[in-house]
């Protein structure tokens, strides 16, 4: 018996240890996001211009919650 309780526990763990990683890469993800919308606020003008984005487009992005994910990673 005692085999059989401790199986029916690391099976309950087991999942709970799933949602824990999920959990962590999405807190990793929004760090993330949040980290490249604020690089992509501090490129110069220049530096947009080379990659072909507006300054206005970065104005858009920046103001987007970190939540917010284009790629619902």
């Amino acid at each position: 018996m005692k085999g059989q309780r401790e199986y029916l526990d690391e099976e309950k763990f087991s999942g709970h240890g799933h949602m824990v990683s999920d959990l962590l890469h999405k807190f990793s993800r929004w760090y993330e996001l949040h980290r490249e919308r604020e690089l992509l606020a501090s490129l110069s003008d220049e530096a947009l211009k080379d990659i072909g984005v507006s300054r206005a487009d970065v104005e858009h992005e920046s103001v987007r919650p970190f939540w917010d994910d284009p790629m619902h990673k």
